[in-house]
């Protein structure tokens, strides 16, 4: 049996995103998502919970994300979870979990009062409508990232 590994999240940005070009004009952005849950304690008391989350986001996406993403910024993003470990300078082993995206939906509303949300933009570059397949898995290069 496979596993599946998906993510969805909806969140605001809690910074801009960090795009770098690595070797072979290759894209990379970083940033870290904001979600937030509200639920009712025992009490009753409305109680919010945020998880804050980092997403990486390769080639077009993250050319997109350079252009058009900011602080604060309402986005869906569909990808999947990957851990990557290293060594820090003192030979201790760090860990980092992220969301790569291969599914970025724009939702802060335009100016004109009209939503962002009737295209996804997606791994493969173009602009699907909602409901289209499935999105081939994104192929990454190898290696850590260099940040």
């Amino acid at each position: 049996m496979r596993g599946v590994n998906r993510v969805m999240l909806i969140g605001n940005l809690g910074k801009d995103p960090d795009v770098q070009y690595l070797e072979g004009n290759i894209g990379v952005a970083k940033f870290s998502l904001a979600t937030t849950e509200t639920y009712k304690d025992r009490s009753g008391k409305l109680v919010s919970q945020t998880e804050w989350h980092t997403v990486v986001l390769w080639r077009g996406l993250a050319e997109l994300a350079q252009k058009y993403l900011h602080k604060g910024s309402l986005v869906y993003i569909e990808g999947r979870l990957r851990t990557r470990s290293w060594e820090d300078k003192e030979g201790n082993k760090k860990f980092a979990t992220e969301v790569v995206g291969d599914n970025l939906i724009m939702l802060d509303k335009r100016h004109d009062g009209t939503h962002h949300s009737h295209t996804e933009h997606s791994e493969n570059g173009g602009l699907e409508n909602l409901g289209a397949g499935d999105i081939p898995p994104l192929s990454e290069p190898s290696g850590d990232l260099p940040f």
